[in-house]
C-alpha cells in the first residue's frame, strides 16, 4: 500500500515532509536539491543526500552571500554594500519553504525545495534576495485584502548542438532546430517533439500544470504556457520551468537560449506576464460589468499606476544590456509603453474583455527576466495606482510602433537603470538599499558592456577603420 500511494505522489510532483521520508525510506528519492534564486533568476545551491535532508536540512542550511552578489559569470564585482572581500563573504541561511517541496520526474530520485534567503544573525530575510522582495509585496496585497494571480509566457530558443558543442563553437555557426518560422506550425512542431514532450511531461509531473507549448515567430523558437497562479508560486514555477527547460534539452543532447535576443536575424524572446487581482472570496477585483471593458476602477487605477511607473520599472523587465536589442518595431516586441485592447503592439495589453478573466498582459518582459523581480516592480506600481487613485490615461488604438509622442519603453539599460534608481515610488516599495543594490548590478553590467570590442566591430572596422 505504501508504494502505491507514494507512487501517486510522485505523479502529482508535490511532496510533504512525511511524504518525502518514505520515498527516502524506499529508496524512491536518494537526492534532494535545495536551491535559492539568485539575482540572475538562476537556481543555486546544493544537492543533499535523502537521508541527510530528512533528518536534518529540511530544517536549514547554509550559503555563501556573494550569491546574492554576482554578476552573470559569478565574479565577485566590488562595490556592493551587502557583502565584500573586506567582510569577508560570510553565510546566509537557507530556509526549505516546504510548500515549495516536489519530485522532480526528469531527474532519477531526486526532489527539490525552494529556500528562502536569512540573514545568518537575525534570521530576518535577505531584503534584496528576489524571493523576499516579491513576497513583500505579496503581504502589502494582502493587508488590503487582495490577492495578485499572474501568469509568464516563456518563449525560448531550442538547439541542435548541444550546450558543450555550443561553447565549443564560440556559440557561432549554431542551428536552431528548425529552418524557418514555425508559429503555430503543427508539422514542424511534430519534429521536436522529443524535447518538447519529455518538457511538457516533466513539468506537468513536478506539479507546474502545462497548458500547452507551440513554434513561435521565428526558426526554432518554442513558447511554453503554464496554468495562472498566486504571484509567489508563479515565480517559483517560472524558475523551475526555465532549470527544467535547459535540463532536458540538455538530457537529449540539444541546448535551449533564454536570451531576450540570441541573434541580429532572429526574432526576441519575451516573458509576457499576465495579472489580475482577485478578493479573499474569490472574486475578480479588476471585473465590472458595467464598465468599458468589463474594466473596473480598482483594474483602471492598477493599470495607471504600470504606465506612470513603465520607465521606472522597466529594469526589472529588461535586467540585461542584451534585453535591450529585443525592442524592435514590427517584431511583436514593444517598444511604446502604452495601453490598448487586443493589441501585440502595445507594452500592455487588455485581454479578457467582458469577462471575468479580463486582465493586463505586460509585454515588455523579456525570457531573461528574474520573475520575482518582474513581478514585484509590476505589483508596486500597480498598488501605488490604486493607493493614489490614478486616472488611467485614453486607450492607444492603432499600431504602436507608429505612434508619435507615444510613451517610450527605455531604450538601454544605462537608461532603464537611471530612472529605476531614481523612483522614489521603488524606493518607498523595496526599500532604498535594495534599489541601491540593483542599480550596482545594473552598473557592473554596463560597465562590463562598455569595454567589450564586439564581432560587429571588428568586423566592420578591422580593414576599413
Amino acid at each position: 500500500m505504501l508504494r502505491e500511494e507514494t507512487k501517486k505522489t510522485r505523479r502529482t510532483g508535490k511532496l510533504t515532509l512525511d511524504e518525502l521520508r518514505e520515498l527516502v525510506d524506499t529508496g524512491e528519492i536518494d537526492t534532494v536539491i535545495a536551491a535559492q534564486v539568485d539575482m540572475q533568476g538562476r537556481l543555486m545551491g546544493k544537492r543533499f543526500q535523502g537521508e541527510f535532508f530528512v533528518n536534518s536540512a529540511w530544517e536549514e542550511t547554509h550559503s555563501c552571500n556573494y550569491l546574492l552578489a554576482t554578476d552573470m559569470e559569478m565574479a565577485t564585482p566590488d562595490g556592493y554594500k551587502a557583502t565584500s572581500w573586506e567582510a569577508g563573504y560570510g553565510d546566509y541561511v537557507m530556509k526549505p519553504d516546504l510548500a515549495t517541496l516536489r519530485v522532480i520526474p526528469w531527474l532519477e530520485g531526486t526532489a527539490l525545495v525552494l529556500c528562502d534567503v536569512l540573514d545568518h544573525h537575525t534570521h530576518k530575510e535577505v531584503p534584496h534576495s528576489p524571493r523576499a522582495i516579491l513576497k513583500s509585496q505579496v503581504d502589502r496585497l494582502e493587508g488590503m485584502g487582495m490577492t495578485a494571480n499572474m501568469a509568464t509566457e516563456l518563449e525560448f530558443f531550442l538547439f541542435k548542438e548541444s550546450f558543450e558543442e555550443a561553447h565549443a563553437k564560440g556559440y557561432r555557426n549554431i542551428s536552431p532546430v528548425s529552418a524557418y518560422n514555425e508559429d503555430y506550425h503543427i508539422f514542424q512542431t511534430t519534429k521536436e517533439e522529443n524535447v518538447m514532450r519529455a518538457i511538457r511531461n516533466g513539468l506537468n509531473g513536478a506539479d507546474i500544470p502545462v497548458e500547452c507549448s507551440k513554434g513561435e515567430a521565428d526558426a526554432g523558437q518554442e513558447e511554453i504556457n503554464v496554468r495562472y497562479s498566486d504571484a509567489l508560486n508563479m515565480a517559483d514555477r517560472h524558475s523551475i520551468i526555465k532549470n527544467g527547460c535547459k535540463e532536458i534539452a540538455w538530457q537529449n543532447g540539444q541546448s535551449i537560449s533564454f536570451m531576450a535576443k540570441w541573434h541580429y536575424d532572429a526574432s526576441g524572446s519575451s516573458s509576457h506576464v499576465h495579472q489580475s487581482l482577485w478578493g479573499k472570496d474569490g472574486e475578480s477585483l479588476f471585473y465590472d460589468p458595467s464598465g468599458e471593458y468589463g474594466m473596473s476602477k480598482m483594474m483602471r487605477h492598477y493599470l495607471a499606476g504600470l504606465l506612470k511607473h513603465a520607465s521606472s520599472i522597466t529594469y526589472f523587465l529588461a535586467p540585461n544590456i542584451n534585453s535591450y536589442k529585443r525592442f524592435a518595431a514590427g517584431t511583436f516586441a514593444p517598444t511604446k509603453a502604452i495601453w490598448s485592447m487586443d493589441n501585440r503592439t502595445a507594452g500592455y495589453r487588455v485581454c479578457g474583455d467582458g469577462t471575468k478573466a479580463v486582465r493586463v498582459e505586460c509585454r515588455v518582459g523579456g525570457a531573461d527576466l528574474n520573475p520575482y523581480l518582474a513581478m514585484a516592480a509590476l505589483l508596486a506600481a500597480g498598488i501605488d495606482g490604486i493607493e493614489n487613485e490614478l486616472e488611467l490615461e485614453p486607450e492607444f488604438r492603432g499600431d504602436a510602433y507608429g505612434g508619435e509622442g507615444a510613451r517610450e519603453i527605455p531604450t538601454t539599460l544605462r537608461d532603464a537603470a537611471t530612472e529605476m534608481k531614481s523612483s522614489e515610488m521603488l524606493r518607498a516599495a523595496f526599500g532604498g538599499d535594495v534599489i541601491d543594490h540593483y542599480a550596482h548590478a545594473a552598473k557592473i553590467e554596463q560597465d562590463e558592456y562598455d569595454r567589450r570590442v564586439t564581432d560587429w566591430e571588428v568586423a566592420r572596422g578591422f580593414e576599413r577603420a
